[in-house]
């Protein structure tokens, strides 16, 4: 893909799953990969095999929902270079009926979802401003459009990711800062791992497959191509997007 070569690139939960795998096709497309991520060692982990595979990639243990720990991972990495994409992989949530849950979780659930996106937005934008403009893509859910049982405050943050992304990219189009959505759909990753423990996930599961067009569940690897392309040159001229990427799942106009 044009224009993703030389460039840097930091990857919020790169440690595994999607964000992995987001990181091992930017290293092959040429771009240096920064891993920001709570697991030290599965980022580390991460960084190898994009190294391994003739790229450039460093991990540093970040909590995005700790805006000091943000900025004082960001000085780092800026210290090296200018930073040209953004990409907000992280994420987490547990599902659990709604009046099962309590403020507690809530407040988890928002600020890793929320607040961490919102937090990397506000700490890498200046830069990327002053350099002459970026990309970042925000991976958000399709259930931040359609809903998903067992998961309303996650939703509820993920929908709200894909507003702020619009709206950030209205505001900062003329600044040369190209913003984008990226939707999963129900993906093989740790999180529907939990929607599968006992039998009564297994019937989950089989449901999700039977409504997918495509018949089968995502994985991982499904979605590095949207991610790097909407970060290229190619996409010059996309901005404000939101793709679902579900095999069918939801089909938007």
């Amino acid at each position: 893909m044009r224009g993703l070569e030389g460039k840097r690139a930091i990857v919020t939960g790169g440690s595994g799953g999607i964000g992995r795998e987001i990181c091992r096709r930017f290293g092959a497309e040429g771009t240096e990969v920064v891993i920001f991520d709570l697991d030290p060692a599965g980022g580390q982990e991460t960084a190898r095999m994009v190294v391994e595979a003739g790229g450039r990639a460093s991990a540093h243990r970040v909590d995005i929902s700790d805006r000091a720990a943000v900025d004082a991972a960001l000085k780092q990495v800026e210290a090296q270079g200018a930073v040209d994409i953004l990409v907000n992989n992280a994420g987490w949530d547990r599902p659990i009926p709604f009046l099962e849950t309590d403020a507690e979780f809530w407040k988890k659930v928002i600020d890793i979802n929320l607040y961490g996106p919102l937090n990397m937005h506000h700490a890498v934008l200046p830069g990327m401003i002053a350099n002459g403009g970026g990309c970042i893509v925000n991976v958000s859910s399709d259930a931040g459009r359609v809903g998903s049982s067992g998961e309303a405050v996650y939703s509820a943050c993920k929908g709200g990711v894909i507003a702020f992304s619009k709206t950030i990219a209205r505001e900062l189009a003329r600044k040369n800062i190209r913003v984008n959505t990226v939707c999963p759909g129900p993906t093989d990753t740790n999180l529907l791992a939990e929607f599968r423990s006992g039998d009564a996930g297994d019937k989950i599961l089989e449901g999700m497959k039977r409504a997918i067009p495509m018949r089968r569940i995502g994985q991982p690897c499904d979605y590095p191509g949207i991610v790097c392309f909407l970060a290229s040159d190619d996409a010059a001229f996309i901005l404000g997007q939101t793709i679902s990427v579900s095999g069918g799942l939801t089909m938007h106009g």
